[in-house]
């Protein structure tokens, strides 16, 4: 038997199994290649400035948009999907002005360590049972995670660009297996948006000038969590006290009736996470700061884009009580983090 060919029938039961024994909730097979509509609007994404400080996109865009480019050897993806949905409304933060409101991905754990893990895990049984070798990618690779998941039958690109699937919504986080093996392809999942638009129009800032298209330096996930410096004047007052990401677009979706919470007790949100003091946010310093967010993604942006964060949604929260919070940090080291403790006192200033 030659590498990567399988004896005795189709392999995507077993590994279909196993993968929902190991606790992922959506699995389905691609051949390893993308067609050119991923690649052109790759392509168009850069080209347009619209990846704004995240380079990486740019640096590497012939691997993310060409799997075997990556890995020449790569003949199949088993794309994998893991859900997150919250039990509660995930937008039920944003009337509490005096608090702040994380992304629910990111509520817990970090996502990658876990996904990372089950996909090991998923990888090390196909080369045992069926003898190919393996590679596993999370979102830090160059990959094209929801174009392939898409590919695969997992769902589709909603006009948020997000993957929805009919029974997971808007919540699964992906990771992928590369194989020599030869699997035979799951059915691409038809496009099921419709005439429904509801994640563009709830978007606070805009950014999503066409369907199925993102403008990344105008979307709050972006300027909270990649853009390293101050955050543009005129977008600082659409943010309203999101202070880490953003769920909007994400949780609107219709098809998210159909999503069950998450039974993953990593991915099920931490009670000190679900709706912050905003005045307790802006007092950590750079070790409280790691021991709040020891475990959880927000720690990678570091305590000075966090409080940067905080003070947007400081000067957003229309409560002068929290002037002496803003004003204690307009001397902070970080010109970033001072820069946005002046603009949330003056802001501030004017309610009273």
């Amino acid at each position: 038997m030659c590498r990567g060919t399988v004896a005795g029938g189709d392999p995507r039961p077993a590994i279909r199994d196993r993968a929902l024994a190991l606790g992922f909730d959506a699995v389905g097979f691609a051949p390893a290649e993308l067609g050119p509509e991923a690649r052109e609007r790759l392509g168009a994404f850069i080209a347009a400035g619209q990846h704004g400080d995240m380079g990486w996109l740019a640096d590497r865009s012939e691997q993310r948009s060409h799997p075997q480019a990556l890995w020449a050897e790569a003949r199949s993806v088993i794309a994998l999907g893991l859900s997150y949905a919250p039990e509660d409304d995930p937008l039920a933060t944003l009337a509490m002005p005096d608090r702040g409101s994380v992304s629910v991905y990111a509520r817990n754990r970090d996502y990658h360590d876990l996904v990372k893990g089950k996909l090991k895990h998923l990888a090390q049984f196909v080369a045992s049972r069926f003898g190919p070798l393996v590679k596993v990618f999370v979102d830090t690779a160059p990959v094209m995670e929801k174009p392939l998941a898409a590919q695969a039958g997992l769902g589709w690109q909603g006009k948020h660009t997000n993957l929805v699937s009919r029974a997971h919504g808007s919540w699964l986080f992906l990771g992928e297996i590369y194989t020599t093996l030869e699997i035979p392809p799951d059915p691409p999942h038809a496009d099921r948006c419709g005439s429904c638009s509801r994640c563009m129009t709830v978007c606070p800032t805009g950014a999503f000038p066409a369907p199925y298209r993102l403008d990344a330096t105008r979307c709050i996930s972006y300027l909270t969590i990649e853009h390293k410096g101050p955050i543009p004047l005129e977008l600082r007052p659409l943010m309203g006290n999101r202070i880490y990401g953003c769920d909007d677009c994400l949780a609107v979706c219709p098809w998210n009736r159909f999503a069950t919470p998450t039974l993953h007790a990593a991915l099920q949100a931490r009670p000190e996470l679900n709706a912050p003091a905003l005045r307790d946010l802006a007092a950590l310093d750079d070790a409280g700061f790691r021991a709040l967010f020891a475990g959880s993604p927000v720690k990678r942006i570091g305590r000075g884009r966090f409080v940067r964060n905080v003070l947007i949604a400081i000067g957003n929260s229309g409560d002068p009580s929290l002037r002496p919070t803003a004003s204690a940090l307009a001397g902070d080291p970080d010109p970033v983090v001072a820069d946005a403790a002046g603009w949330a006192y003056r802001r501030l200033s004017s309610c009273v």
